[in-house]
């Protein structure tokens, strides 16, 4: 069945007959027939024009929205990088301060083991230096009993003074200067 427009209800004519409806009467409610179609197609035109604006706005908030997901979703995979290179570059930095600390360590070691060393070697040159000092007083000590024994034997005019010194000093420095040599005892 075909639909009837306005312009059908506009050329309608109606065959006359007696006792039929009056024409002015008919004529009057097709144009209030046709006055109502007219509005509602107007209203439907005005609809379906907003329609599709409304479609074209759905369309462009939709191309929006996927646009802002894909945003979203290169933003979440951004800082799941920056992320990431901050764990790398911390760990990194840890590894570094690690290895940085482990050489300061060793680098303290190994001159607390060298204080150590020099401690020793002073302590064995202080002991060594004691023992000669001790070893050069002995001898002096020897000497000097020698000398009194010598002395009460014989009369002082007979002690000469500058009587050599025996050969059995040992550490004695040579033709019997003074040591310059001081270390404590």
């Amino acid at each position: 069945m075909q639909k009837i427009t306005i312009v059908d209800i506009q050329h309608k004519t109606f065959k006359k007959k007696l006792q039929g409806y009056d024409p002015a009467d008919v004529d009057q409610f097709l144009d209030e027939i046709i006055e109502t179609l007219e509005d509602e197609g107007s209203q439907r035109a005005a609809l379906e024009a907003e329609i599709s604006d409304l479609k074209e706005r759905i369309s462009h908030f939709k191309a929006m929205e996927e646009s802002l997901q894909n945003t979203l979703l290169l933003a979440q995979r951004t800082a799941d990088e920056v992320k990431a290179s901050a764990h790398k570059e911390a760990d990194l930095i840890r590894v570094e301060a690690r290895v940085s600390i482990e050489k300061e360590i060793s680098t303290y070691g190994d001159r607390a083991n060298e204080a150590r060393r020099e401690y020793q070697r002073s302590v064995e040159t202080t002991e060594k230096a004691r023992s000669e000092l001790r070893s050069l007083l002995m001898t002096h000590l020897a000497l000097l009993d020698r000398t009194e024994i010598v002395s009460a034997a014989q009369p002082e005019s007979q002690v000469d003074a500058h009587a050599e010194i025996p050969a059995a000093v040992e550490g004695a420095p040579p033709n019997g200067s003074p040591s310059t040599a001081y270390v404590d005892v």
